[in-house]
């Protein structure tokens, strides 16, 4: 099984991931944790967890790891240090140790922050940090999801690498296409947007022909 680093394993989006991944046959989450306090929620269920904080060294986290989700944020309050930062910062650690794919939770609207006015810095953030880790040298996978929304998984979404239009989807949908994007037969090196649709994950990441940036 392959060891998945989860940053932001302790967010509402970070935690349907990890339990994805524990109930996978594939993969085993490594949850990185900000605060003590936290290690003993995911201890109990038999996650495997790290301490770090995106806005220190991030050296030791990446220790056995074999790939990465980056589904971290600051909710607004400071996405410089940790949305773009924090990103970079991880996607450094991870360069230097090989790992064999970084996925990354991006946002629609991240190709063009002034179109967003109201989310235009963290929409900046999240441009740089995408930019950034398409220049690492890393295999990665950007996925740029519409409004999140906490309702049930359908299983199935919408994706294009721009639709051109907006719409929502839930959370559970969008950890599932990260899991799936963890995948070695899923494309790399690609970015694209979703939304809640009509095709099953696993179909849409099979036939995913996106322009690779």
């Amino acid at each position: 099984m392959e060891n998945i680093l989860v940053a932001g394993a302790n967010g509402t989006t970070g935690k349907k991931i990890v339990n994805l991944l524990k109930e996978s046959q594939y993969f085993n989450p490594v949850a990185m944790v900000r605060k003590k306090e936290q290690i003993n929620q995911f201890k109990s269920e038999g996650v495997d967890t790290v301490l770090a904080d995106l806005t220190g060294d991030l050296t030791h986290t990446i220790n056995g790891v074999d790939k990465v989700i980056f589904a971290a944020g600051s909710g607004g309050k400071n996405v410089i240090e940790v949305d773009q930062e924090g990103a970079k910062r991880l996607i450094a650690v991870s360069k230097m140790a090989n790992i064999n794919r970084f996925v990354m939770l991006s946002s629609m609207g991240a190709d063009n922050p002034e179109s967003v006015k109201d989310l235009k810095d963290y929409m900046k953030a999240k441009q740089n940090a995408d930019e950034h880790l398409r220049n690492s040298g890393l295999k990665y996978t950007i996925v740029r999801p519409g409004t999140l929304k906490n309702s049930e998984g359908t299983g199935k979404i919408e994706f294009k690498n721009k639709l051109n239009k907006e719409g929502e989807i839930s959370r559970a949908d969008v950890a599932q296409t990260l899991v799936k994007a963890l995948h070695d037969g899923a494309p790399y090196n690609t970015t694209f947007e979703i939304i809640e649709g009509d095709m099953f994950i696993s179909k849409a990441m099979n036939e995913l022909n996106v322009s690779v940036y």
